[in-house]
């Protein structure tokens, strides 16, 4: 019985041959009528060598030497100027909308206001300070702002004076120009 199994097996699996006749025609027939194409490769002309002439000349990557570059400073006379040569305070490295008002206080009948600047630090200012990158000083402290004159380069050589106000009630880089 085994080998009549095994018989009927073969029988069944020779019975399962693949029918690929009509494939194997339509391969044929498309590769027949189906024409390649294939454009040439396009001609590249050589081009001369080219001779590098400034061998002995500065590099362009590097800066020139002894050459001063010569400034013209024009000033104007009855010119609004801000004074140069004071040391800067404490806040007058950051910029007003990276400064915020933590509190104020009056002591001994003087305002005074505790700021904190955006890397942390916590500075205590009074009317007259200087505050902000534009030279800006304190001119008032009342009900939670700072009111401040800034001086602004307007191109020319002269500087023109504008009001800004750090509130309380805003956060570091909110901070109102009036």
């Amino acid at each position: 019985m085994r080998k009549l199994s095994l018989l009927f097996a073969a029988i069944a699996l020779a019975g399962c041959e693949a029918q690929t006749d009509d494939l194997v025609t339509y391969v044929v027939e498309v590769k027949q009528s189906t024409s390649v194409n294939i454009e040439p490769y396009p001609e590249f002309k050589t081009q001369p060598a080219f001779e590098y002439k400034a061998a002995d000349l500065r590099s362009p990557f590097k800066r020139p030497r002894n050459v001063a570059v010569q400034t013209v400073e024009t000033k104007r006379e009855n010119c609004l100027q801000p004074d140069f040569n004071r040391i800067k305070g404490a806040l007058e490295g950051f910029g007003l909308d990276a400064l915020t008002i933590s509190g104020t206080f009056t002591s001994l009948g003087r305002n005074w206001a505790l700021v904190t600047a955006n890397d942390g630090s916590l500075h205590k200012v009074t009317t007259g300070d200087y505050i902000g990158l534009f030279f800006g000083r304190i001119t008032s402290i009342q009900n939670g702002d700072i009111s401040i004159e800034e001086m602004l380069p307007d191109g020319a050589g002269c500087w023109q004076k504008n009001k800004a106000i750090l509130s309380m009630s805003s956060r570091a880089g909110e901070n109102d120009n009036v």
